[in-house]
């Protein structure tokens, strides 16, 4: 019990280590981050768009902010970013959307694209009327899915809610004249990895010493940033792991030694019918090690759901 317990905790941990740096792994050499110098917290204006288009070296520009709404209840939570159109989905080829889905999502002002494991997670389908409570955006947004996405790559995030930022434009003129003309982030598409840095600079510097000073940075250094966030709680997570394996190991080492112990009369047995001492400790070894593989097969059997029921909460 306690090898299968070890093996599946072992495997939960390793794997809920490894999702957390998906993200990092399978960001786009060619896309840029741009936030505010101060915190990602902070919004930009949106006339910064034009400057950072004429820039060299600048593929295309776009922009998403973060919604931070409430769906039914706090505890589901799950990524909402309000996107500029139809045109961030070409920033993210990753992101596999059907043309005629785009053609509805920039024509309806409250069309969602939502990705498909958030709609295997709620049960929804294209047609269904979403209702989110506003937080940093107060009030009720009502949505209705106009398409689901899927992911080109087994690691790409299929966990998240699209619609277009225009929504919360045309309200926040109406209600807070003051937010308006405000976005989260810069998706800066550039002409070659390779120029990543010195873009980066170029666009930071086109702001400086201004009252919106940037920090540009690479998809993966934007996404590590958000894993260093939980820097102790993964730290802690990778200690564990490895302390879970020499738990493993001793539990076996420990159940092989009582074994042998409890066993000496038959062991006796088997010398007084002329086993030799290596045959005798093949036999124990080979049991304890079939009981130690059959445990562990176990336990991995168990993985797989117990990591699909995880990722469903």
């Amino acid at each position: 019990e306690g090898r299968r317990v070890a093996i599946l905790a072992f495997g939960l941990l390793r794997t809920v280590i490894t999702a957390w740096n998906l993200s990092v792994k399978t960001a786009a050499p060619d896309r840029l981050i741009t936030r505010s110098k101060i915190s990602i917290t902070f919004t930009l204006p949106l006339a910064q768009k034009g400057r950072i288009e004429r820039l060299p070296g600048v593929a295309g520009v776009t922009h998403c902010s973060w919604f931070g709404g409430i769906y039914k209840d706090p505890k589901n939570f799950f990524a909402q970013i309000a996107v500029e159109g139809a045109e961030t989905f070409r920033f993210s080829p990753e992101f596999l959307v059907e043309p005629a889905v785009l053609s509805t999502f920039a024509a309806e002002r409250n069309a969602a694209i939502v990705g498909t494991t958030l709609a295997e997670r709620f049960g929804w389908k294209v047609g269904d009327a979403i209702r989110l409570q506003g937080t940093i955006y107060p009030g009720d947004w009502d949505f209705v899915i106009r398409g689901i996405y899927r992911g080109r790559d087994p690691g790409t995030d299929t966990g998240q809610f699209f619609f277009n930022w225009n929504t919360i434009a045309q309200r926040m003129a109406q209600e807070a004249p003051g937010r308006t003309g405000q976005v989260g982030w810069w998706v800066i598409k550039i002409d070659d990895p390779a120029r990543a840095a010195s873009i980066s600079k170029a666009v930071d510097a086109e702001f400086d010493n201004s009252a919106d000073e940037t920090l540009t940075e690479t998809e993966a250094a934007f996404a590590q940033s958000f894993v260093a966030m939980a820097g102790t709680i993964m730290t802690s997570l990778q200690v564990m792991s490895v302390l879970l394996i020499g738990v493993i190991l001793l539990v076996a080492g420990n159940t092989m030694a009582m074994t042998a112990r409890e066993r000496t009369a038959e062991y006796a047995v088997l010398k007084t019918l002329g086993f030799g001492g290596g045959r005798i400790l093949g036999l124990v070894a080979g049991e304890s090690l079939l009981i130690a593989g059959l445990g562990g097969a176990l336990g991995l059997a168990l993985l797989f759901p117990t990591v699909s029921a995880v990722a469903a909460v």
